[in-house]
Order: structure tokens, then C-alpha cells, then sequence
């Protein structure tokens, strides 16, 4: 198998702390991470700049657990994401896929998307946009107002 191969991985349930500097993930192989920073409000859904990493969290509805997905990670290797209990996600070019119910990422090329219902995923739902110059929290949230407004993605 070459090294630039990288699977689907599913996600394990992870402890998380939401407070008011950021979102704190324990993993299962017990290190943690800290997504510094309010999550900024994002309606219907959040479209990464070109090349940046991209992380899904999904939270129970306590808040206190959740699940982590990267999406279109090339670089994590498969056994490092099954210790820590991070799931994977590779979207093909131009296509949609469900990564959690309520959820899906689209990946337009060197741009992913991110779409959630936070109703029908039955938690908060949680993008995290990053690269070596920093990184960027977003908390999707439902439309408010009308239904048929387009104006509901946010462009990180």
C-alpha cells in the first residue's frame, strides 16, 4: 500500500469541553486539543479557503461528548487517526457526502464545504479551518428568517 493512500476512517465517541476560550477534544488515546477562540456563527454552512485543513465536530446533545472527522486529510496516517479516535472522510472532486447525519462536506476542488442541519444531527455542529498561519472556528447554525434566503454559507 503506497504512503499517499489514506482511508475512510469512522469516528469514536470523544470527550469535549466547550468554554469561553475555545473547544477542548480529549482524544482516545488520551492527548487532547484546543480549538482557541468563540466559534463565530455560521448559517447553513461553512466554505474553507483553498488548501486549509478542515475538522467536523459534532456534538451529543449534553455537549459533553462528540465526534471529530477530518475531512480530506492527506497527510494523518490511518493508525494514528484509529488511536486517537478522529474519524476520516475523502471526498472526490465535485461530489457531496454525508460524513454524519445532518451533515455533509462538498469538495469543490481546492475548497471543502460543510452543510449541517443542526436539528437532524441532534447536537452542535463545529468547523475548524486551519493551516500553519492560523486558524479559524465556526459554529453552523440554522437559517434565521426565510427558508428560501441563498445568503446562508459563510466563506472562511
Amino acid at each position: 500500500m503506497s504512503d499517499n493512500l489514506r482511508n475512510d476512517i469512522a469516528p469514536d465517541t470523544l470527550s469535549i469541553e466547550l468554554d469561553a476560550d475555545g473547544v477542548a477534544v480529549e482524544y482516545t488515546d488520551g492527548r487532547s486539543v484546543f480549538y482557541h477562540g468563540v466559534p463565530q456563527k455560521a448559517e447553513g454552512s461553512v466554505v474553507s479557503g483553498p488548501g486549509k485543513d478542515v475538522h467536523v465536530l459534532v456534538t451529543d446533545p449534553t455537549e459533553e461528548e462528540g465526534v471529530v472527522v477530518y475531512v480530506n486529510d492527506r497527510k494523518t496516517h490511518d493508525d494514528i487517526l484509529r488511536d486517537s479516535g478522529v474519524g476520516r472522510v475523502i471526498v472526490d472532486r465535485n461530489v457531496t457526502e454525508s460524513i454524519f447525519p445532518g451533515v455533509e462536506a462538498t469538495n469543490s476542488g481546492y475548497r471543502v464545504e460543510v452543510t449541517a442541519d443542526p436539528e437532524a444531527a441532534r447536537g452542535r455542529v463545529f468547523v475548524f479551518v486551519e493551516d500553519e498561519m492560523g486558524e479559524q472556528s465556526y459554529e453552523i447554525v440554522a437559517p434565521e428568517g426565510d427558508a428560501d434566503d441563498p445568503e446562508t454559507e459563510t466563506e472562511a
